[in-house]
């Protein structure tokens, strides 16, 4: 039996596809003679968003600020602290058994590392077919068939099927690690910065095959990066996070156009002009991240806001809708 390809998700920008509701997540600390519990991480704090069907939402902010945790949450690769994941109306917590196998069908990722996220004893055409096997879907040469398929769409020859990850490029691994992802037919793909790790010029090659993977099949990503110019080419909305919280989520256009946290307009102040004749005010913070493990109070921002006050040091803003969906977490807004 030939393996059919599954209807993808709706590609409608009014349902959200996947809901997250005031998720939280803390890393316990532990120390002690006795090991005991001495305080915690608090990776994600009360994040919540939701990411419409056919969209790429696009997660920016500085490294550990909570970005790649609350991705992972979000699949339950990491259990949850506190809060909720919605996928398509289910419950992504509460699900068991049959019902968890079937939405690790639907919901995948794509890892950072091309080098470290592919088992270096597989051949490739097994690692890109393992999830047919763990599903049990086809039979052994539906399998082989899909994978050649799969490989061929993600720019790779299927003759290499046999050949181990050592042999390939960065950029050819990371298309190793779509074609993982894509091959059981997902409709949610988290992106954790997949192009990171990789040469600009094949940056660009990574970011044009994953649009036209969407277009495609419409898929719908969450887009993981800190490179605002990689953000702003590939994503339909943004949001900004900072210690682990939101700090302003609104379409790509808005963001760059009118960012209204200072924050975010200090994020955009350091991208580079490509025209020398251009100059741009640059907003550079002063002082280090705080530490996660005891977040200060009021606004987290408050500690290197240029234009803090008062109330930000006692008072934690409300992540509010400013207008036409422009969400943002400031007092001076």
């Amino acid at each position: 039996m030939a393996l059919a390809t599954p209807a993808f998700g709706s590609t409608s920008t009014d349902t959200p596809l996947v809901s997250v509701q005031h998720l939280v997540k803390h890393f316990p600390i532990r120390g002690g003679i006795l090991y005991r519990t001495v305080g915690a991480v608090h990776a994600v704090d009360d994040v919540s968003l939701d990411i419409r069907a056919g969209e790429t939402l696009g997660l920016v902010g500085e490294s550990g600020c909570g970005k790649t945790t609350t991705g992972r949450v979000i699949l339950r690769l990491v259990p949850a602290t506190d809060g909720k994941v919605f996928f398509g109306g289910t419950d992504v917590f509460g699900v068991r058994g049959d019902g968890l196998k079937q939405l690790r069908r639907d919901m995948q990722i794509i890892f950072q590392d091309p080098y470290s996220s592919l088992d270096p004893r597989m051949p490739i055409g097994d690692i890109i077919g393992e999830g047919l096997v763990v599903h049990g879907i086809g039979s052994r040469s539906d399998r082989e068939k899909a994978v050649r398929e799969i490989m061929g769409l993600v720019g790779l020859r299927p003759q290499y099927a046999r050949r181990y990850p050592h042999e390939f490029s960065g950029g050819q691994r990371q298309r190793i690690g779509i074609a993982r992802a894509l091959i059981l037919h997902p409709k949610f793909v988290i992106c954790d910065e997949p192009v990171s790790a990789l040469d600009v010029s094949i940056q660009s090659q990574i970011l044009n095959l994953l649009r036209d993977l969407q277009q495609q099949f419409g898929l719908t990503y969450l887009f993981i990066a800190h490179n605002l110019a990689v953000v702003r080419y590939i994503s339909d909305r943004v949001g900004v996070m900072y210690l682990g919280k939101l700090a302003e989520l609104a379409t790509t256009d808005e963001i760059f156009r009118r960012p209204l946290h200072p924050y975010t307009q200090a994020l955009l102040s350091a991208i580079p002009q490509p025209d020398p004749t251009l100059k741009r005010q640059r907003i550079v913070l002063t002082g280090d991240v705080p530490s996660p493990i005891k977040p200060p109070s009021g606004c987290r921002f408050h500690t290197r806001c240029p234009i803090a006050m008062d109330i930000c040091h006692q008072i934690e803003p409300v992540f509010r809708d400013v207008g036409g969906g422009h969400m943002v977490a400031c007092h001076a807004v």
